[in-house]
């Protein structure tokens, strides 16, 4: 995955450049906001122009120059908190790009901008500045790390040993028909979850199921889904929502014991942005004999209804109700196959997005995740924090798991996924319901369940 280092010569109408002391004394200074400008994977961790070290400078905020070609460009900044009065540094790969970026600030009325030059050959190459990085930034892997090993069978980041991509979605077979990643295979989510409880499947149920995918546990697995505008009116909305399916294979395909599963960052709408061909040639699967390990591998990851009343009652622990709004006051079901609406009582409000099948809270307008700092502190709002055991639901799992997912990335030791989630806990009378507008509302949401705010900048 390593390119040739791009250089433009600086423009003399660009803003002035900050050298690299400069910018390390402006680190913790509170009216100084970071803009790294580069594609969101490099942000995370990837060295995707050969740089000795990968990751972000401390406190940078993540917006890539791709995003600097939508229409709404300046919401995606106001939605991040970053404000005209605060000191503007962009850095970037290229001096070019980064000059771009700083324009467009200026004209949006941003009257201190500044760029810095200098971080591929200074600040990455100096192990005594520092840099952040996703924590399992290895597992989320961008598109040209992901071409680079179907082309040539190696890759940053990638021990070898056997490789099987994974085009997944629910009872729509036609979305791998109609363009597919070359090489991948095609995964019902039905395969991995019961139709019955959209729980995961049993562990013999599952064993054959990665066998018949050519899975055995120490695979190397990579999960993308298509995204394709899902309508509620739809009698399988679920079958358009193909990246939370991929979420949803990779939770239970860790929980299996499979120890190196990925998902590609923004699925195919990210691998088509990049500009790489899809094939519409089926590639058949190749079986294996055994798994070759215990299935469940990491049980921990999984919390039924027992384990989730353990959760609601004790005091260092949330269930992160990772639902819309309106499914948690009772408004809607979230479901056209759940009758029933509420919510558990206790549960945290970890705030997917609009409804049961899209998940934009955590994501950007490219599908790709969203900046993880944002993501923790949106959850910290709520008291959902590392330090405590966390166990995400939503109605039945696909949700919940891809919140657990950006959890699990940053490197959250206790977090789990309660698998029932309201399609279980609702089904039985005994449990107790709640609705209607909380006494309390969520910090940071407002009584029509809308955030507040993304702010997360030190200003």
């Amino acid at each position: 995955m390593t390119h040739t280092p791009g250089h433009t010569a600086t423009d003399p109408t660009s803003p002035a450049p900050v050298m690299t002391a400069d910018l390390r004394s402006l680190l913790h200074a509170r009216d100084t906001v970071l803009i790294d400008v580069r594609p969101v994977d490099a942000y995370n961790g990837w060295r995707m122009r050969g740089e000795a070290r990968g990751g972000h400078i401390p406190g940078a905020r993540s917006l890539p120059l791709k995003w600097s070609r939508y229409i709404d460009w300046i919401e995606i900044v106001r939605d991040k908190g970053i404000r005209p009065e605060q000191r503007i540094v962009v850095y970037g790969y290229d001096d070019g790009e980064t000059a771009r970026i700083a324009r467009l600030f200026e004209r949006a009325g941003f009257g201190n901008v500044r760029t810095y030059n200098g971080f591929l050959s200074e600040w990455s190459a100096d192990d005594s500045l520092p840099l952040e990085r996703l924590p399992r930034y290895r597992h989320l892997v961008p598109p040209a790390w992901l071409k680079q090993l179907l082309d040539t069978g190696t890759a940053d980041e990638f021990d070898g040993g056997r490789v099987v991509l994974c085009h997944a979605h629910y009872r729509n077979r036609s979305a791998y028909d109609e363009g597919h990643i070359p090489g991948a295979v095609e995964v019902d989510t039905n395969t991995l979850e019961s139709p019955e409880t959209w729980n995961r499947r049993s562990p013999e149920e599952l064993k054959s199921a990665l066998e018949q995918l050519g899975i055995t546990h120490d695979t190397t697995v990579v999960l993308y889904g298509r995204f394709a505008f899902p309508d509620n009116n739809d009698p399988f909305p679920g079958s358009s929502a193909g990246q939370i399916a991929a979420m949803r294979c990779a939770f239970i395909m860790l929980y299996a014991g499979v120890t190196d599963v990925r998902v590609l960052n923004g699925g195919l709408q990210s691998w088509t942005d990049a500009g790489y061909a899809v094939s519409t040639e089926t590639h058949e699967k190749q079986p294996v004999e055994d798994f070759g390990a215990e299935i469940p591998g990491r049980p921990e990851l999984v919390v039924d209804t027992p384990g989730a009343k353990e959760i609601l009652a004790a005091p260092d622990a949330n269930l992160v109700s990772i639902r819309s709004w309106r499914e948690f006051i009772g408004e809607v079901s979230g479901y056209n196959y759940i009758e029933k609406r509420g919510r558990i009582p206790g549960a945290v409000f970890g705030d997917c997005g609009s409804d049961a099948y899209h998940v934009e809270n955590y994501r950007n307008l490219d599908h790709t995740t969203r900046e993880y700092q944002e993501i923790a502190a949106m959850l910290a709002a709520a008291g959902v924090v590392p330090e405590k055991r966390n166990a995400f639901y939503c109605g039945t799992g696909w949700r919940g798991s891809e919140a657990w997912f950006n959890a699990w990335l940053m490197g959250w030791p206790r977090v789990a996924v309660y698998d029932g989630g309201w399609f279980e806990w609702s089904s039985d009378p005994a449990n107790p319901v709640e609705s209607g507008i909380p006494d309390v509302l969520p910090p940071g949401i407002d009584a029509n369940g809308r955030q507040r705010t993304h702010d997360t900048s030190r200003g």
